[in-house]
């Protein structure tokens, strides 16, 4: 007996992409004294920024106030206790704060036995208990002496790599496969099969990137955040742009960035659709701004853990 086969025919699924640069509007919500970094939010929908020695802390309207003064505060997350995590480039360590901001101690301080030079940003390992940051203290194009690290549940930090220029802005993905890094000086997106906790495959090129021309000062990859779709947001520090890359690395969007000396990148709001940037207005010795476009379409990729409710 022939068997008899129905063939259907699928229609091709294609990721839904973020909306063309010409139909995005950009908002300046309000000023800083400094060039500024680390946007964050917590469970209640209320940001922070990281300029001087100041977090400042704001709300989706534009009011803010400062938050907390410290070292030299950068990259920031809080965690599913409402406990913040802040990458601090005077104290040399990644601080604990409490949701007051009340200083707690330090999460990282030292690594196999040597003091941390300068951690830049982190990103939560949400599916171990762990995350990573960045140190690229003291690093560029010819000293390749920039690290990643990983702090494990237990509070013991492990190296990751080394020898990197300047490595700077830093997501895992929501499977906890893949570990994304920005190499400033080599204005390129790395990128590590994550294998173990902390523990990472051979370095891979996921993206060079454009470099500057016309009015832009520098090329340099900052800050990152990822979408549902897998897109990756890079705010390029002197380039006044955030650039979109798709899963495989792809350059797909370039957005205004409003701030010249584009720093960081993160996505709020009722939809996860609005992408708030961070960075500095002119050369990064004078003020900030602190910026936001909406972008139909697009559900930005939470790093805020759910929050711990108690019987």
């Amino acid at each position: 007996m022939r068997a008899c086969w129905m063939v259907i025919v699928l229609p091709f699924l294609v990721a839904a992409e973020p909306p063309p640069e010409n139909k995005v509007k950009i908002v300046k919500l309000f000023e800083v004294p400094n060039y500024c970094e680390g946007v964050v939010f917590d469970h209640d929908g209320n940001g922070y920024i990281s300029h001087g020695k100041v977090i400042t802390k704001f709300t989706p309207d534009g009011k803010h106030w400062t938050w907390v003064q410290m070292g030299a505060p950068n990259g920031h997350k809080i965690l599913a206790d409402g406990t913040h995590l802040v990458c601090d480039g005077e104290f040399n360590a990644v601080l604990r704060l409490d949701a007051e901001g009340k200083l707690m101690g330090q999460a990282s301080s030292m690594c196999d036995g040597k003091p941390l030079r300068a951690p830049n940003d982190l990103t939560l390992d949400q599916k171990n208990g762990g995350f990573y940051f960045t140190d690229p203290g003291g690093s560029d194009d010819k000293k390749l002496i920039g690290t990643i690290h990983y702090v494990d549940k237990n509070g013991r930090t492990h190296l990751v790599d080394k020898g990197l220029a300047f490595p700077n802005g830093i997501v895992i993905t929501p499977d906890g496969k893949k570990l994304l890094v920005a190499e400033s000086k080599k204005n390129r997106v790395i990128a590590y099969d994550v294998m173990g906790p902390g523990k990472v495959g051979p370095l891979k090129v996921f993206a060079d990137l454009p470099d500057k021309k016309g009015e832009q000062i520098d090329n340099q990859p900052d800050g990152m955040c990822l979408d549902n779709e897998g897109n990756l947001y890079v705010a390029h520090y002197g380039m006044r742009q955030v650039q979109v890359l798709n899963p495989e690395g792809k350059l797909i969007r370039r957005y205004r960035g409003g701030n010249l000396t584009t720093s960081n990148v993160g996505f709020s709001g009722a939809k996860m659709n609005m992408l708030y940037i961070t960075g500095g207005l002119g050369a990064e010795s004078g003020g900030g701004g602190l910026f936001r476009i909406e972008l139909d379409g697009v559900t930005g990729l939470t790093i805020l853990p759910r929050k711990k409710t108690t019987n």
